[in-house]
């Protein structure tokens, strides 16, 4: 079963152990770090390869993440806390300003960033927007990060790598690193840990051995079926969606040793004529997505799970306030 914790913020969360910088001769380090870059830069991906499990949903439509998703990778000589955030874009929705909100509200609190840019796809106008923004913050330590290293030849990346390097130059931004990295080949990735530990400060835990992210179980299942929903939908449905957990109880009478985890969750797009888009002929869409969506739900959990989704309307919910709110944005 994942290790889930209650969760601190960037600013309220408090040491676990005084004594944990005594542990061997090097001081140790604890603090937060953030990715940021467009969307589908690979952020999440990352996130998940650095924590080892997956604590991110991921998919190759743009803006899959929602909201800061914390990993917490523990090593002898640190703990760092990583906070993936929705990509930044330029906004269409009130659902897109927010996202970008949250975005610009993380990069206040932690203490590195991470700036990732994709190796297959040239700096574009979207990159050079975010660096321009990050290059306003003058006191956080930056590092450029070339994701996906694995899809492109070595003449390729150096193109990359050397874009990104006069890109920092043009803004006046100085790298603390500039590291290539591909995270379904796990190449470089334990390097780009021990190159962003010592940006972190110095100080004890700020999370119990054996947590592995602060996302509560609930939040974390609905995104799980998400991102099955999100599967081969039409260009147009994945920001339509939005997943709402309703419900997770233990099942009574079950047999001692032979526990059933009873979850009903809400699928809600934006209008009447996607309804048949998520649930597909006779029902045999979200049949899948509730199938594929469980066993990642029984691997989180490490439980046997009945899944009950339900396909609703909320008309226009990424322009409604009202509506964001009951969607949890």
């Amino acid at each position: 079963m994942v290790a889930m914790s209650s969760r601190p913020t960037q600013q309220s969360a408090r040491p676990i152990a005084d004594d944990a910088a005594s542990q061997g001769a090097r001081p140790h380090r604890s603090g937060f770090a953030c990715f940021v870059g467009r969307p589908n830069a690979g952020k999440s991906t990352l996130t998940n390869a650095l924590v080892g499990i997956k604590v991110a949903i991921t998919s190759d439509r743009p803006q899959t993440t929602r909201h800061t998703v914390r990993g917490i990778v523990h090593r002898p000589d640190a703990q760092l806390i990583l906070v993936d955030t929705p990509g930044l874009h330029k906004p269409r929705t009130l659902l897109g300003e927010r996202l970008n909100d949250v975005v610009r509200s993380t990069w206040a609190e932690v203490d590195v960033i991470g700036f990732c840019v994709p190796a297959d796809q040239k700096l574009g106008p979207g990159d050079k927007f975010i660096a321009k923004e990050l290059a306003g913050i003058k006191r956080t330590p930056k590092v450029a990060i070339v994701t996906k290293t694995d899809l492109v030849d070595s003449k390729q990346l150096a193109e990359q790598l050397i874009a990104l390097s006069q890109l920092g130059a043009e803004l006046g931004i100085d790298w603390a690193e500039i590291v290539p990295v591909s995270a379904v080949g796990d190449t470089q990735v334990e390097l780009l840990a021990d190159l962003l530990v010592p940006l972190l400060p110095e100080g004890p835990l700020l999370y119990p051995e054996g947590d592995l992210t602060d996302e509560p179980e609930q939040v974390m299942v609905a995104e799980l079926i998400r991102e099955a929903a999100l599967e081969g939908v039409r260009d147009e449905l994945p920001h339509s969606l939005a997943v709402v957990v309703e419900e997770m109880l233990p099942r009574e009478g079950r047999p001692e040793g032979k526990p059933l985890l009873d979850i009903h969750a809400n699928v809600y797009i934006e209008r009447q004529s996607q309804k048949a888009i998520v649930i597909g002929a006779k029902g045999a869409r979200l049949k899948h997505v509730g199938t594929v969506a469980r066993r990642q739900i029984e691997a989180l959990l490490g439980t046997p799970v009945y899944l009950d989704l339900h396909v609703k309307v909320a008309k226009d919910w990424q322009r409604d306030p009202k509506q964001l709110r009951k969607l949890g944005f």
